[in-house]
C-alpha cells in the first residue's frame, strides 16, 4: 500500500533526531510503576537517565476519562490477565499518574536531559499535554481506532507514535491517513503485542521491516516481553525506537511491575542496543581500514623451490600460499609452463617480469 503522502523518514523529538542513520531512541515507560508515590516517580526518572534512556513516557488519564465506574460484565477484567477479578475503573484508579505531578516530572526530566512525553486518552489530556509543551504524543494500542482523538492530536503538528498492539492493517492505514490529512507527517509505528507479558512466540518481530516497507514510516518496538532479547533483535531488524517499562524493583509490585525491567536490566539492554547499532554498520562491500590492512594476508603466488633462468614454472616450484605479496592465485594457469626470466629463489613472491 502507498499512502497518499509519504511520511518523513526522520523526525525530531526534543533534541533527538530519529531515523535510519540516527541512534536508536530508547524510551523508558513509567506507567503505573510509581505506585502513587511522587518520590518514587522521581527515582524512576533518575534510574532511566542512568540506565541510558533518551526519554521517559507517562500516561495522561484518570479513571473517569478512560472508562466508567461500573460492575457490569463488560467492565470486569477476565481472560487470564494479570488484572483478572477487578474492573477497568478500579485498575485505572490504581495505575493513573496524578496530573498535578506531570508538569513537575517534565521539569525534572528536562533537568536530567531526558525527553518527557505521554499517552493521552481523551481531548482534555491532549490540551493538558499542550500546556506542558510535551514534544510528542504516543497513541496507546487500544486508542488506535479513536480517529477523532488522533485527528485532534495530529493537528498539534508534533510527532505521533502509534502502538500497533491490537491494530489491523486497515486500522493502521486509517490512523496514518488521518494524520497526513491534517498535514502531520511526523509518524512512527511501533510493533507491539497487547499481552502482559508477551510470549516470545507471539512477538512476530519480522513485522518491523514489513511496517517500514508497507507504510514508509519510521518503525520501532513497544516491548512487553521478558528480558531484552526481543528489543535488541528488533534493532537488528530496523527498529529506530524501543520502548520498555521501567520499575525500581519488580518485587515492589504494582499493576505493571511483573513485566517491567529493573534499572540494571534496562542498562544492559541499552548498552546492547548501542553495540548492535554499531555492529550493523553499512550495507555495502566497502572494506574498513582494518580489512584493507588485513588484505596483505591473502594468498598469492610464490616461488617454493629455486628455479634457474630458462627453467619451466611448475606446480613443484610455484604455489599459492600466504601472504599476498605475489600475483593473485587466479593467475596460476597463465603462469604454469612459462620459463623463468632470471634465477628465482625459494620464498620470492612471483611478479610480472619473473617469467617469459
Amino acid at each position: 500500500m502507498t499512502l497518499s503522502k509519504a511520511p518523513r523518514r526522520q523526525i525530531c523529538i526534543g533534541s533527538h533526531h530519529i531515523g535510519k542513520d540516527d541512534p536508536v531512541y530508547i524510551v523508558a515507560e513509567m506507567s503505573a510503576n510509581h505506585l502513587q508515590s511522587y518520590d518514587r516517580a522521581l527515582e524512576i526518572l533518575r534510574a532511566a537517565k542512568e540506565a541510558g534512556a533518551d526519554a521517559i513516557k507517562l500516561q495522561t488519564y484518570t479513571a473517569d476519562t478512560i472508562t466508567l465506574d461500573s460492575d457490569e460484565p463488560c467492565f470486569r477484567i477476565t481472560g487470564g490477565t494479570l488484572w483478572d477479578g477487578t474492573t477497568l475503573h478500579r485498575l485505572y484508579e490504581e495505575a493513573y499518574t496524578p496530573w498535578e505531578w506531570q508538569p513537575k516530572l517534565c521539569e525534572e526530566a528536562a533537568a536530567l536531559g531526558l525527553d518527557c512525553f505521554s499517552s493521552p486518552f481523551d481531548p482534555t489530556a491532549v490540551r493538558f499535554m499542550e500546556d506542558m509543551n510535551m514534544p510528542a504524543y504516543k497513541i496507546a494500542s487500544y486508542e488506535i481506532t479513536d480517529i477523532p482523538l488522533i485527528r485532534e492530536i495530529a493537528q498539534k503538528g508534533k510527532p505521533v507514535i502509534f502502538a500497533t498492539g491490537v491494530a489491523t492493517a486497515d486500522d493502521i492505514r486509517l490512523a496514518l491517513e488521518t494524520c497526513l490529512a491534517e498535514g502531520n507527517d511526523r509518524l512512527v509505528l511501533l510493533k507491539c503485542v497487547s499481552a502482559y507479558p508477551t510470549p516470545y512466540e507471539d512477538m512476530n518481530l519480522n513485522m518491523i521491516p514489513t511496517l517500514a516497507k508497507e507504510y514508509g514510516v519510521i518503525t520501532g518496538l513497544s516491548d512487553h516481553s521478558p528480558g531484552s532479547a526481543a528489543a535488541v533483535a528488533a534493532v537488528a531488524l530496523g527498529a529506530r525506537m524501543v520502548e520498555k517499562h521501567l520499575t525500581l524493583r519488580r518485587a515492589d509490585g504494582g499493576p505493571d511491575g511483573a513485566f517491567s525491567m529493573e534499572p540494571e536490566e534496562f542498562a544492559r539492554m541499552a548498552a546492547d542496543i548501542r553495540i548492535v547499532e554499531k555492529a550493523l554498520g553499512l550495507s555495502d562491500y566497502a572494506l574498513t581500514p582494518q580489512q584493507e590492512a588485513e588484505r596483505s594476508g591473502v594468498r598469492s603466488l610464490f616461488v617454493v623451490a629455486d628455479i634457474r633462468a630458462g627453467e619451466a614454472l611448475t606446480t613443484d616450484n610455484i604455489r599459492s600460499i600466504r601472504p599476498g605479496d605475489g600475483l593473485p592465485p587466479k593467475e596460476l594457469g597463465r603462469v604454469l609452463g612459462r620459463v623463468a626470466a632470471r634465477d628465482l629463489f625459494r620464498g620470492k613472491p612471483l611478479q610480472e617480469g619473473d617469467f617469459l
